[in-house]
């Protein structure tokens, strides 16, 4: 009997989530990298849950990001995130988006160094201002010269990104193929075997 293209590609993901062994993985990288969309069809691929550290946060303090850096910082934001972070990895098997300066936080690299699985997804400069170009609420590009910005984020973040435990390329193709890209990837991080 034949077996079928989704039964086969059913039972790699199973046997991916299995060897996550109860931990989560988590996505870094700057605002535009495609944490969130590329978070969102990895956990649905897995069927484990996505949740996106920002979105807690705004959950938690009853307003956006945007607000929180205007009325009480970016260390404040920070300090939250860092909270939100460390309650969100003991939630087990999941797909966990951070916020592009979650990582840059010494503590909350360890935690979730000892916790999950950090994937570096990894855009070139072009590709990010494209991506964010579309969208008004990062607060750290309302600036008058975001690509400025943006640059000197690459140049702060990048040397810290490159301690995850994973780096996947996120290129201008389809959302499925860097998931398949990020899917690969863990496979040969835990030794997974097809």
């Amino acid at each position: 009997m034949a077996v079928s293209k989704n039964s086969e590609c059913g039972a790699r993901e199973t046997r991916l989530v299995e060897a996550l062994n109860g931990r989560p993985i988590v996505l870094i990288g700057l605002m535009g990298a495609g944490k969130t969309t590329v978070g969102r069809r990895l956990a649905n691929r897995l069927a484990i849950p996505f949740r996106d550290a920002d979105h807690e946060i705004e959950a938690a303090a009853n307003m956006s990001v945007a607000e929180i850096f205007s009325q009480h910082g970016e260390t404040h934001f920070r300090d939250g995130e860092k909270k939100v972070i460390a309650r969100l990895l003991d939630k087990g098997n999941q797909v966990l988006a951070t916020g592009g300066g979650a990582w840059m936080n010494a503590e909350t690299r360890d935690l979730i160094g000892g916790k999950g699985i950090s994937i570096w997804l990894k855009a070139e400069f072009d590709i990010l201002m494209a991506r964010v170009r579309r969208r008004s609420h990062r607060p750290l590009l309302r600036d008058p010269d975001p690509e400025g910005v943006m640059r000197r984020l690459i140049d702060e973040r990048y040397p810290v990104y490159a301690l995850s435990d994973i780096t996947v390329m996120s290129v201008d193709l389809p959302h499925e193929s860097i998931v398949t890209s990020v899917v690969e990837a863990l496979e040969t991080h835990l030794n997974v075997s097809e």
